[in-house]
């Protein structure tokens, strides 16, 4: 498994691969890895004895989330990469030039769609941290407010990616479907965010 140090010593290479859609990909692991934590430890808290099941479920969801959001990233590397080697094929003829215009645009739609679903795993990050903000876990807000800043981040740099891919696809129908899913996205996470954010500075009335 490859470290974090190795991952970043790749990030900081002059190759393509991985770039920004990868780190964001990893950057929406982090929040989730929070969130995962923060019920862990909520759920030893005596005040929250009745709710062992729900923080279970909680960190059961954050600890697929991180497994899922992991695979993105992976995916999102693959398909930059397929790109990347499309942009490479001859063009010498026209039957070349064909069949290299078919593989692009096939490389560019999954390098949109790949960063996109980011967005929603990203999204589905902060909602459970919204959750955790239910329970009296004041000395762990911190943590929930890093987390869902980590997730709305994520969000933000994935739908970079999303968009540029969209400037090269010539798929008018699948670039419309996705803009119309990503600023869905967007606004649920602004709005899910300043919420967590307004909680997080509030407190909890009860100071556990």
């Amino acid at each position: 498994m490859e470290t974090l140090d190795a991952y970043l010593e790749s990030l900081a290479s002059d190759a393509a691969v991985p770039g920004g859609g990868s780190a964001a990909a990893l950057v929406a692991s982090f929040g989730a890895a929070l969130a995962a934590m923060v019920a862990r430890i909520a759920r030893r808290n005596p005040k929250n004895a009745s709710s062992t099941e729900a923080l279970d479920a909680i960190v059961e969801r954050a600890d697929s989330l991180r497994a899922e959001i992991a695979g993105a990233r992976l995916r999102d590397e693959e398909a930059f990469a397929a790109v990347i080697a499309a942009q490479a094929l001859p063009k010498d003829t026209e039957t070349a030039k064909a069949e290299r215009r078919q593989a692009l645009g096939d490389a560019l739609a999954r390098a949109a769609s790949e960063p996109l679903r980011a967005t929603a795993l990203s999204l589905e990050v902060v909602e459970l941290l919204e959750k955790l903000l239910e329970f009296p876990i004041q000395a762990l807000r911190s943590d929930v407010g890093s987390a869902a800043e980590f997730a709305g981040a994520a969000l933000a740099s994935c739908a970079y990616n999303v968009r540029t891919n969209h400037r090269y696809m010539h798929d008018s129908e699948v670039v419309a479907l996705q803009e119309q899913a990503l600023q869905e996205r967007e606004v649920a996470m602004r709005d899910a965010l300043t919420r967590v954010r307004r909680q997080v500075e509030q407190g909890s009335p009860d100071g556990a």
